[in-house]
């Protein structure tokens, strides 16, 4: 089994993922727009141009997808801490380079830093609203 993210927004999907491959690399594996779908004709010309399904590998087994939400379908967005999307890189480079490029216009949680359970660690919201967690494991 393979587990993959998928983040919700509120009409910037696009962006944020434009952003995240910025970061990750890669290509997207799919981008729809809302008004790909049927029975759409009757949206607002802002609600069609969302993002019904957006997906970037981000490693060999790990996809990362999203979509927007949908105002006139009652959808709501709470951005909260009930989830973290988190990354084990293979190196502490790495570590690094996902660190400083995903939270470029974010909050710092925890720094990325030496841990006393022996783990390079840190955490951040990134400038989208989306939690993440980059842990470097040398056992790993």
């Amino acid at each position: 089994m393979k587990v993959h993210p998928y983040l919700n927004f509120d009409g910037n999907a696009e962006e944020a993922f434009r952003f995240y491959k910025s970061v990750f690399g890669g290509e997207f594996t799919a981008h729809m727009k809302m008004n790909e779908a049927p029975g759409t004709e009757g949206l607002s010309e802002e609600e069609k141009n969302r993002t019904m399904h957006i997906s970037l590998p981000v490693a060999k087994d790990t996809i990362l997808m999203a979509s927007d939400i949908m105002p006139s379908a009652g959808q709501t967005l709470s951005k909260g801490n009930t989830m973290y999307v988190m990354l084990s890189p293979d190196s502490r480079d790495e570590a690094d380079r996902l660190f400083n490029g995903l939270s470029k216009g974010g909050e710092v949680e925890m720094p990325l830093e030496d841990q006393f359970w022996g783990d390079y660690f840190g955490s951040f919201i990134d400038a989208f609203g989306i939690r993440w967690m980059i842990n470097f494991s040398k056992e790993a």
